[in-house]
């Protein structure tokens, strides 16, 4: 009876280890699924389960990808070394998830749609939903290393504190589990009810069940890094020695009696080290001999140390066979403080040694991360640069690493395993390319990123009724009813003005502004001729000295400034203001003037005219070109005014992400729809007033029109069941036709 498993392939496609895989569940289109890998190399390599080499390569991160997690809709999310996490769309990355100060070790998609969580170094656990980081899970004293789902509203973390939490979605800590002596490495559960595994750096595997550590399994390597449950509820178990070892409760699945003893043997001949403390603190003087075996244990998985001419041996009671097995000799460990498994943390990433230099008497102190296959000189050296310390300490601090790492070399020369944490080919700061110091070009705002300018848009035309704004905006018929939504072709713009009313408002503040700020009635008459040359009343165009005198405006004191935001938003329709204010030379200053009033604690006219201003500079071709290029910053601000309960603040907030969307149609840009459906998202869930919901379903369709990547990641974001509930509005009919013509396409 072959109970084994085969080796099927052998895939390869990263240039260095290879420290996380997981699997992408079948679809139509790869009815096998597919098996995805993050490596060192900073690279996720995608394969089929029948070709060695890899499907395809999604590159993106800046450091070691060590954690991954798929979902539905072929969504995958990948943790890095580079404190991102990153949603990925087939080929595609969607979204980068920004928030932890140091590596993110553990990544998982919640069954519910659009939540993800991750956890860090940094000791924290996030949840995000739609992209945006909803809530931090603070509890752990140390780095998370990993995290399992129980139900959509409970999950499990495990960290380098030696402890196992469970949480509620919401926010609580529920338990915390304690039997580890040392850093949990991975944590899985069980099929179909709430018992779970953990390993870790304590050469265990321990099984949890009704909450409490009901087994514990000793292996005979000192890590044991990764664990899962299979369907059968099989345990398989992979640690440092390079071995993979499945454990199972069915009989007809468990190995043959010689393998069994063959595995007894090597564990008893395992040395532990006393100085880890997987084994309590050990007082060699005071152990009993061997007679102490003789009493029975007290519970599986106990451990007893006994002295056996002079030597220390460990024992651990097993349950189902009323016996002490040996698990190893307590040996003293040989002058070296750290454990060859990477002791030490740093920053997130682990070390063989992590020493303190003090340069000057008195002054900082300096951490110095050290691993044994390290050159001690470029360490040294690299070492200096990083904290600006003077390059005559050189041979010192050299002259010190090798000093306080004496005799210590790896085992990597003869044929044991090298680990890829603490290997030869382990992450080495300094030398990799993707140190974190130049990030590459960010396509959001970097020089790889899109810049509009090819699609042609000029200033929509009177002809055509529009949906929005036409007087015959709904029609009852009984006929057919034909997409007019989406996807939609032009900007939406803010028109309407009372020239007179915004005038005399100028006039009126004017007289309570301060010395400094006055108009002059000169600027004043400039402001009117502007006004009546931007709202069509004649057919002047703007001058340079009228849009002087709207700057000089736009930057009074926010209390007094709206009448002339008031202006600057009519004037920016405009094609010879739009190509002014939004041009090369000048569109910083007006990026920074009106992201300063989106300030959720400024006043709400001004967060009102700002939103309306960015809708309006959508009209031209320069206002598109930098509208696209701030398209993050200016997103990211736009949403913080979501919160508050301003109708028309939502409106105009719907209409600014309609017009992202306009533009976004035009291009293949995924990465901008990601952001896209993100605020839709997030937007969708406070509005309340009608009109903006009608603009954000807009937005949607003309999004995913067209395009199956950006259906598949609505999907994944659980768009369609926020918007389900507008399929039965009765008024305005536009809002039930429009969402019912986007549920189609979802």
């Amino acid at each position: 009876l072959n109970r084994s498993f085969t080796e099927m392939h052998c895939m390869s496609g990263h240039s260095n280890f290879v420290s996380c895989v997981c699997i992408i569940p079948p679809s139509d289109l790869y009815p096998r699924g597919l098996i995805a890998t993050g490596g060192n190399d900073h690279n996720i390599c995608i394969f089929t389960a029948d070709n060695p080499a890899p499907l395809y390569v999604l590159k993106g991160h800046k450091n070691t990808v060590c954690s991954l997690s798929s979902g539905k809709f072929g969504t995958l999310l990948s943790g890095s070394w580079d404190t991102t996490a990153k949603v990925w769309l087939n080929d595609r990355c969607m979204m980068t998830l920004q928030g932890h100060t140091a590596a993110i070790w553990a990544v998982k998609i919640l069954p519910e749609q659009g939540l993800m969580l991750t956890g860090s170094a940094d000791k924290t656990i996030k949840l995000w939903k739609a992209g945006r980081c909803e809530r931090t899970f603070t509890g752990h004293e140390d780095c998370v290393r990993g995290l399992a789902i129980l139900s959509e509203m409970e999950f499990l973390s495990c960290a380098n504190d030696a402890s196992v939490r469970r949480w509620q979605i919401s926010g609580e800590c529920l338990q915390v589990y304690y039997g580890h002596t040392n850093y949990i490495y991975s944590i899985s559960v069980f099929p179909q009810c709430r018992d779970f595994v953990t390993t870790g750096e304590d050469r265990s595997l321990r099984i949890w069940k009704q909450g409490e550590c009901a087994q514990t399994i000793r292996l005979p390597a000192q890590s044991v890094w990764c664990c899962c449950v299979l369907d059968n509820g099989d345990i398989v178990v992979g640690a440092s020695d390079g071995i993979i070892r499945v454990f199972t409760e069915s009989l007809e699945r468990t190995a043959s009696a010689e393998e069994i003893q063959a595995f007894e043997n090597e564990l008893s001949q395992a040395s532990i080290d006393p100085k880890t403390g997987d084994l309590g603190d050990i007082n060699a003087d005071d152990l009993p001999g061997r007679e102490h075996l003789k009493d029975p244990g007290t519970r599986d998985g106990q451990t007893r140390l006994i002295k056996d001419n002079g030597k220390v041996e460990a024992y651990q009671w097993s349950v189902s066979e009323a016996r002490w097995i040996k698990i190893g000799d307590v040996v003293g460990s040989s002058g070296a403080t750290q454990q060859t498994s990477g002791k030490v943390l740093f920053e997130g990433k682990e070390y063989d040694y992590v020493f303190t230099i003090d340069v000057n008497e008195g002054g900082p102190s300096y951490k110095l991360p050290y691993n044994i296959t390290d050159d001690p000189w470029l360490t040294a050296y690299n070492f200096l640069q990083k904290n600006d310390l003077n390059p005559m300490f050189l041979d010192q601090v050299a002259k010190f690493i090798m000093d306080n790492t004496k005799g210590q070399t790896l085992l990597s020369t003869s044929a044991q395993f090298s680990d890829p944490f603490t290997g030869a080919g382990r992450y080495v700061p300094g030398s990799s390319s993707g140190s974190n110091t130049i990030p590459a070009a960010d396509p959001f705002t970097g020089a790889g990123r899109y810049v509009p300018g090819s699609a042609s848009n000029a200033v929509a035309s009177v002809g055509g009724v529009d949906p929005y704004t036409g007087m015959d905006a709904y029609q009852s018929a009984a006929a057919k009813v034909e997409n007019i939504y989406f996807p939609k072709k032009d900007a939406v713009t803010f028109d309407q003005a009372n020239p007179t009313q915004i005038l005399g408002k100028l006039k009126e503040l004017n007289g309570s502004a301060s010395e400094k700020h006055k108009l002059t009635e000169d600027d004043l008459i400039i402001l009117e001729k502007l006004l009546s040359a931007t709202c069509n009343t004649s057919a002047e165009t703007p001058t340079p000295q009228q849009l002087q005198t709207l700057w000089r405006a736009v930057n009074w004191p926010e209390d007094i400034v709206f009448p002339a935001l008031d202006i600057l938003r009519l004037s920016l329709r405009h094609p010879t203001v739009n190509e002014k204010f939004c041009s090369e030379k000048d569109h910083v200053q007006l990026i920074i003037l009106l992201l300063r009033f989106l300030n959720p604690k400024g006043k709400q006219a001004n967060q009102l005219l700002a939103l309306r201003a960015f809708c309006n500079c959508f009209v031209g071709q320069a206002g598109q070109k930098l509208m696209m290029e701030q398209r993050d910053e200016i997103m990211t601000q736009a949403i913080e005014l979501k919160s508050g309960n301003n109708k028309n603040i939502h409106i105009a907030l719907a209409t600014l992400t309609l017009n992202y969307a306009v533009c976004l149609h035009k291009v293949n840009n995924l990465e901008g729809k990601a952001q896209c459906l993100s605020v839709i998202s997030t937007v969708m869930e406070v509005v309340q007033d009608l009109e903006a919901v009608f603009r954000l379903l807009v937005a949607l369709g003309t999004l995913i029109s067209d395009d199956t990547n950006a259906v598949q990641l609505a999907k994944s974001l659980g768009v369609d069941s926020q918007i389900k509930k507008y399929a039965s509005v009765s008024e305005p009919a536009k809002v039930k036709e429009c969402c019912r013509f986007v549920l189609n396409l979802l």
